[in-house]
């Protein structure tokens, strides 16, 4: 499944970020520049507009977003010798919330060393490594959790809505990703689940080379196409 295509980047740099002075006991410095993420929501290549049931999916099915929320993790820095920088100081998973403005864009804490990248990459979602319950206890994050019975630790993603039904009523849908389940025999009785499936993958951001020179901040704006959850690469229809 190339859940990639979902995203695509757009790099923006500003030189000189910061300057210091040297003192004589400073320890020399490695050449290191910053790094920004900002997070826009896209159905059919133009901005999300929430609560109006204005767009139709693959399927034919009219619909509406209220919601789109999820986390990313382990964004990779990729260089041209073979080497590889992870985003890993103060903050390695991060959420992101298209209610609250502050939490899509990401100003990461590490010092990026300059030089020739060519790619990034991010894990969707949580790793079952760092996928544990509990690590949060304060919202947004804590509403993100997912229940114990089902494997814990939190949602992926969720994108929440409503569509018109083969009747013309409009209902509620969650579309929701984390931890999936294996059940034994038929139905989905929580009693017969005897394993679980970690569904978070990693995109590779297409077009995301870059150079990064000492001090220079790099904005990369990244867009999320919707649409590309209901058809990528199965159409997806909420009648079914």
């Amino acid at each position: 499944m190339n859940r990639g295509l979902a995203f695509f980047i757009v790099i923006f740099m500003f030189a000189g970020g910061v300057s210091c002075n040297k003192k004589k006991e400073d320890p020399p410095r490695i050449p290191a520049g910053n790094v920004i993420f900002a997070f826009h929501h896209l159905v059919d290549g133009e901005p999300l507009h929430k609560n109006e049931l204005i767009y139709t999916n693959a399927a034919a099915n009219d619909y509406l977003i209220t919601e789109v929320k999820y986390f990313i993790s382990d964004i990779t820095f990729y260089k041209s010798d073979g080497s590889r920088k992870v985003v890993q100081d103060w903050k390695d998973i991060f959420y992101i919330d298209d209610d609250i403005p502050e939490t899509k864009t990401i100003r990461v804490f590490d010092q990026i060393p300059a030089g020739e990248y060519d790619s990034i990459s991010f894990v969707f979602g949580i790793s079952e490594e760092k996928n544990q319950s509990f690590i949060y206890v304060n919202p947004p994050e804590v509403f993100m959790a997912w229940p114990t019975v089902l494997g814990g630790g939190y949602h992926y993603m969720m994108i929440n809505g409503k569509w018109k039904d083969s009747t013309g009523l409009t209902m509620p849908f969650d579309f929701h990703m984390g931890i999936g389940q294996l059940y034994k025999g038929e139905g989905y009785n929580t009693d017969s689940i005897y394993a679980f499936v970690q569904n978070w993958f990693i995109v590779n951001l297409p077009g995301s080379g870059f150079s990064l020179k000492d001090q220079d901040t790099l904005s990369f704006q990244i867009a999320m196409n919707i649409e590309s959850w209901f058809e990528t690469p199965y159409i997806y229809d909420h009648n079914y």
